[in-house]
């Protein structure tokens, strides 16, 4: 659980098992607002089940940083989440990466 700077322009959000008592999502967006030069990866290797709320605060997360021409990038997902994100067709909103690493590298890509 956490959120810290990667690097310079790259924050990384480890996710807690329990999503729906954490606030780094609503945390992050915030700070996306506040510091409109990141890029974010969040890392979901912890989560085993991601509700409505969690993608709605994804969503908004997502826009946020699409609004200040940054992106998102969610990584770590276990096959049976990242199912979620199919069944609710948001596999094709979103940016995937295998880890983290993978992840930056993608960033990298992109820049």
């Amino acid at each position: 659980m956490g959120i810290q700077s990667w690097s310079k322009p790259v924050v990384l959000v480890d996710l807690p098992q329990r999503l729906e008592d954490d606030d780094e999502l609503q945390a992050v967006a915030a700070m996306g607002r506040e510091k409109a030069d990141c890029d974010v990866v969040i890392d979901f290797s912890n989560v085993h089940v991601v509700g409505s709320t969690t993608l709605a605060r994804l969503l908004e997360l997502r826009q946020v940083l699409q609004d200040s021409g940054n992106k998102l990038v969610l990584c770590g997902l276990s096959p049976a989440t990242k199912g979620g994100f199919t069944v609710t067709r948001l596999d094709s909103v979103f940016a995937f990466a295998e880890d983290r690493f993978a992840a930056l590298a993608q960033l990298q890509m992109v820049a």
